[in-house]
């Protein structure tokens, strides 16, 4: 997205290059991820980076309401309510799509806000591979409010862990091994310490909870959330003692509550230059006669399940549960990055952290999704180069 420095970057790429960082990034704990790492990072103009940080700003103001938690009671599913909520969420991010305006100005639109942990490890991990491997400009930066490497995790080690042991604290997932974001998880272990556990392995004894290492049965103090309701609610094979509902003597770093307060729930509640309108489908009086420039998103589904892109009256019209939909003002995204064949689209995702007694959350780091297919992820990109997973590189102010 910036011209000169694209051009560069492309006439001195290698493939040679670029599977050199590949096996560094698999050498690193051994392990390569099952999802495709992008050719190139994604290059942030100064009036780009502006509007994105101008966008997570409005949008926080939001969130920080003093009726926020009001406005997002109906977001909370009946039977899947967590005791013990924090007053605000944890982890905050924001995913925007580049596009292109008519006068041909760059300009973000929110696709997604996630109360929710993402790669905070990996990304910092990939950009210092992006780093090693290719002639990344000093004045450059995949981090923000000046902190580099080391001083980012710190400040993760002290949202996470805080006063706890490391074995005292663990990541939470429903099979950490098989997801495909296990090379985050295996990344924090190494960082900070942070056990990757199965909910599955859970030992709970009164109100204490306890997982098993090496032998020794050790207490869980504090719990990072990494599990998606949706996709523990379908493992019945599962054998569990553990179950989030019933509360325990237990601290969420991540509380679960906050995965659907700041959600496709939210974004009905935002009014701002870089968010496409959208409507909680039972409040559409009037269907709009335009609906090939909307997008229909189930409210609780996970990575892209149930969205409707392509949408007709019918579609709208053969939903029996409105309520539990919304109806989104369609995202173009731009094809502005320029690659050795077509140029493909962009996704940014806004990392930040929330840290208690805060007044508000502070951007942190960024992950970047490259796709030239209709939809940013996996199954719309297959057979296709320079896609994937990325990260995203700031100009300095």
């Amino acid at each position: 997205m910036i011209t000169e420095l694209r051009r560069q970057f492309n006439e001195n790429f290698r493939q040679e290059t670029y599977q050199g960082m590949l096996d560094h990034i698999e050498g690193q704990y051994n392990y390569r991820p099952p999802f495709r790492i992008a050719e190139t990072p994604v290059f942030i103009p100064r009036k780009l980076k502006k509007q994105l940080i101008e966008a997570c700003e409005e949008i926080t103001d939001v969130i920080v309401r003093p009726d926020f938690k009001e406005l997002s009671r109906g977001a909370l599913l009946a039977g899947q309510e967590v005791p013990g909520e924090t007053p605000h969420t944890t982890f905050l991010q924001m995913d925007f799509g580049i596009c292109l305006e008519k006068n041909g100005e760059l300009k973000p639109q929110l696709i997604e806000v996630q109360g929710f942990p993402s790669l905070y490890f990996y990304q910092d991990m990939a950009a210092r591979a992006y780093r090693k491997f290719y002639d990344i400009p000093d004045n450059f930066s995949h981090l923000f409010g000046g902190l580099d490497s080391e001083q980012y995790l710190e400040m993760l080690r002290r949202v996470i862990l805080g006063d706890h042991k490391p074995e005292n604290v663990i990541l939470l997932e429903v099979e950490p091994e098989k997801q495909t974001t296990a090379i985050d998880f295996i990344a924090g272990k190494h960082m900070i310490g942070l056990e990757p556990v199965c909910v599955s392995q859970l030992k709970v004894h009164g109100r204490e909870v306890f997982y098993e290492k090496e032998g020794r049965l050790i207490q869980v103090e504090k719990i990072y959330n990494r599990v998606i309701f949706d996709e523990l609610i379908k493992r019945d094979d599962l054998p569990r003692e553990f179950y989030f509902t019933e509360g325990h003597d237990v601290e969420f770093i991540g509380h679960p509550n906050w995965f659907f307060r700041i959600s496709k729930h939210t974004l009905p509640l935002l009014d701002s230059q870089y968010v496409p309108k959208s409507y909680f489908l039972n409040e559409v009086e009037n269907i709009p006669e335009d609906l090939h420039n909307y997008v229909l998103k189930p409210l609780y589904s996970f990575a892209g399940t149930g969205v409707i892109i392509n949408l007709n009256r019918h579609d709208i019209e053969a939903i029996s549960d409105p309520e539990n939909y919304i109806l989104q003002r369609k995202v173009e995204y731009a094809p502005v990055i320029l690659t050795p064949n077509e140029p493909a689209k962009c996704e940014i995702r806004m990392l930040m952290l929330w840290e208690q007694g805060w007044e508000r959350p502070l951007i942190v780091n960024n992950l970047a999704r490259i796709s030239k297919g209709l939809m940013v992820g996996v199954r719309y990109n297959k057979d296709k180069d320079w896609v994937g997973g990325s990260v995203g590189f700031f100009e300095a102010d």
